[in-house]
């Protein structure tokens, strides 16, 4: 076999340079100068006979041969990633890494807990977690690039070849006012008492306001009737409004423990209607998984499951790691 005619950190500074724009901001976020990237994509494009970026414009593009360079050099450095946390994984959870994903609402009010528990039991292991919207932590999850994750909304049909997705829980999405609302103190309201209150919501083209309206859709509640006064780009932002007294809002019933036991917002029950969605956990079992994260898996997530057949499936997933060679093959495949 010919000698291999780049190096992995020529495909770093690949990936930097198609990822930052230039060389100079490349340059910058790996820590070097400039003069050293661009000397190093010279030789890497000497070495390959073939230009890798057209400079004819302000911002450096990747030519043909660039992207597919590109492509190739992102799983071999996936994989380089995956071998050391092989061999790490020899030291049996006295260290390593989890790197673990979550959509917008479960990153931040479900997994801190996971982690939490995790890191009580294994403090000796690292852990990563990626919030981002849906479909990026699913493609971060087929590319080996994150463990696990678990997500709010439905996983991206382009998706579903390589993903395994199991139910994990059910997330109610409550309806909040400010205590000295006029029906705070009400038990259950009807339905069409929702299209005469003011609604505080997300953006309507964030990916969570789209997940919200299609859950309330499905719990038989026409959105387009629901009056939205004000949209703002948190959740944390809509909950300060609501406790100010701005309007109401559709939550996340995760989201609200603390203020509903402090008493700054209170939860008021829909009549025959019941809006709840279901958190899924999705993995790649074609790609390496790390100890930590098979722990992870059958010793956590089982404790916060509220599907019985996700604690089930979760508690009989199996323990040995997929072996190198089908992690390798999953690369030479594509």
């Amino acid at each position: 076999m010919s000698d291999v005619p780049f190096t992995l950190d020529q495909l770093r500074i690949l990936k930097a340079i198609a990822a930052e724009g230039s060389f100079k901001r490349a340059a910058d976020s790996l820590y070097v100068s400039q003069p050293a990237v661009s000397l190093q994509v010279q030789n890497l494009e000497r070495q390959l006979d073939v230009p890798l970026f057209d400079r004819g414009g302000r911002r450096a593009q990747l030519t043909e041969a660039g992207h597919l360079l590109l492509d190739y050099g992102d799983q071999i450095l996936t994989l380089c990633q995956e071998t050391c946390r092989a061999i790490e994984d020899l030291q049996n959870l006295q260290g390593g890494t989890l790197v673990i994903g979550a959509s917008q609402t479960t990153g931040t009010y479900l997994m801190p807990r996971l982690i939490g528990l995790f890191r009580q039991l294994y403090p000796q292991v690292a852990v990563q977690l990626h919030v981002h919207s849906t479909r990026r932590t699913c493609w971060s999850v087929v590319n080996g690039q994150i463990d696990l994750a678990i997500i709010g909304g439905e996983a991206p049909t382009d998706t579903h070849e390589f993903l395994e997705v199991i139910p994990y829980a059910e997330d109610e999405l409550a309806l909040i006012l400010p205590p000295f609302h006029p029906l705070a103190q009400v038990a259950t309201i009807s339905k069409e008492d929702l299209y005469k209150l003011q609604f505080i919501a997300l953006d309507s083209q964030s990916t969570t306001r789209k997940v919200l309206d299609q859950i309330l859709a499905k719990g038989d509640i026409d959105v387009r009737r629901l009056k939205v006064e004000m949209e703002l780009n948190s959740l944390e932002a809509i909950k300060n409004a609501v406790q100010s007294g701005l309007g109401v809002a559709f939550v996340s019933i995760s989201a609200i423990e603390k203020e509903l036991q402090l008493g700054v917002l209170q939860q008021v029950q829909i009549e025959k209607v019941a809006v709840k969605r279901v958190l899924s956990l999705i993995f790649n079992p074609n790609r390496y998984r790390s100890k930590a994260a098979e722990t992870f898996t059958k010793e956590v997530l089982p404790q916060f499951a509220t599907l019985d057949t996700a604690k089930a499936l979760l508690q009989s997933v199996k323990t040995e790691s997929t072996t190198w060679k089908a992690a390798t093959s999953n690369v030479a495949g594509v």
